[in-house]
């Protein structure tokens, strides 16, 4: 019975959120009446006030006492499943793009740095296995091959960065991620500089250097921005 009213409180929070960002709900106004919205979402008042809530906690939904709650301008959203629904609107997507980005070079560098002092050879051999893996989906042209062992690659350096709090703070950004990787490794000529980057990030782990690892990652993020803006965004 809990399960299936968090599930419907989930609906609410999604349902409400796809208003917003197709511009149904507009933000700086208020609410529109509490029993339009819970018939509208085919819930009853008690879920609805429920996903409210929870979105009032992400900065979504802003409470104004003694009258309907007022819509958020996105800029003052604070919550990440938010922020990365938006994201992933059609309106939003090239800017996304840039910010996801932007936000792996710091997450991505710096776990690359804290990973190779401390990874093991468990560690580098898995690192081994998932390029190997992202060779033979590239030959045969397996993207979502290609998508899941890129992936996997860079959760085995968050993994050897032995940070729990790293790990985390990114694991809500996977579903973005991998769209993300998606749109890019369709492209063949992405996919090869990406294999000559991870190829380079696997030399530097291997030293042990962190200087090493955290360059040879720096690097795989300025080509990936290179290759995004080029074959993707056509700048």
């Amino acid at each position: 019975m809990k399960s299936e009213r968090v599930t419907r409180t989930q609906a609410v929070v999604d349902g409400l959120l796809d208003e917003i960002i197709a511009g149904r709900l507009v933000a700086g106004e208020p609410l529109p009446p509490e029993g339009e919205l819970a018939d509208g979402l085919g819930v009853s008042r008690l879920t609805l006030r429920e996903g409210v809530r929870l979105l009032q906690a992400q900065g979504v939904i802003v409470p104004v006492p003694g009258s309907r709650h007022r819509i958020a301008p996105v800029d003052e959203w604070t919550g990440l499943e938010a922020v990365v629904r938006y994201s992933r609107s059609g309106g939003a997507r090239r800017r996304a793009a840039l910010d996801l980005l932007d936000m792996r070079v710091m997450f991505e560098t710096g776990a690359a740095e804290l990973a190779a002092p401390r990874c093991t050879d468990e560690h580098l051999r898995a690192l081994k296995e998932t390029l190997e893996r992202m060779h033979a989906a590239h030959a045969n042209g397996d993207v979502p091959g290609f998508v899941e062992a890129d992936l996997a690659f860079h959760d085995v350096i968050f993994q050897a960065a032995d940070n729990r709090i790293l790990v985390a703070s990114v694991r809500p950004l996977t579903a973005l991620l991998q769209e993300s990787r998606s749109e890019t490794s369709a492209v063949f000529e992405i996919r090869e500089h990406a294999l000559a980057e991870h190829a380079a990030v696997l030399a530097a782990m291997r030293t042990r250097s962190a200087e090493g690892a955290r360059e040879a990652m720096a690097s795989h993020m300025r080509q990936t921005r290179a290759d995004l803006l080029h074959y993707v965004q056509g700048a």
